[in-house]
Formats: C-alpha cells, sequence, structure tokens
C-alpha cells in the first residue's frame, strides 16, 4: 500500500524518526485503539448506565498515575 500525505505531515515525523512507516503505523494503530475503546465505553453505558463522576475521577487518577486523594485536592483547589 502506497499512502500520500502533504508534504507538511511528512516534514514533522522525519524530525522525530528515520522509520516514518512505522510512525505512521503507530498513529493508525493509537487511532483504532481510541475508536474502539470509545465504542466499549458507549456499550458499557447503554448497559450500565452513565460513569459517575467518582469513577471518572478514579479512572483519571489510574490513568494519569495520581492517587484519587491528589485529584480530589485538585478539584477542590479550582
Amino acid at each position: 500500500m502506497t499512502v500520500t500525505l502533504p508534504t507538511e505531515q511528512v516534514v514533522e515525523p522525519t524530525k522525530l524518526t528515520d522509520n516514518v512507516s512505522g510512525y505512521v503505523a503507530e498513529a493508525v494503530a493509537r487511532r483504532i485503539r481510541h475508536r474502539l475503546l470509545g465504542q466499549e465505553l458507549h456499550r458499557y453505558e447503554e448497559e450500565h448506565g452513565a460513569f459517575t463522576e467518582e469513577e471518572l475521577a478514579a479512572a483519571h487518577a489510574r490513568i494519569s498515575g495520581n492517587s484519587g486523594l491528589e485529584n480530589s485536592r485538585r478539584s477542590h483547589m479550582v
């Protein structure tokens, strides 16, 4: 397969890597994972209801590596 990209979309990856094909393949894989995760989250919410603020805060803390306590403190400081 051959993919054609505008010049401005080729310049930046070539500054970051010698393997532009691998860079593009990872970007496509990440986009696919994002779409599949979105579909799964939508399916879960249809079955179990919307996520609560507490569930979302806990998920964010887990993803970012922060404890729930740190995240809770920040939300009260805003």
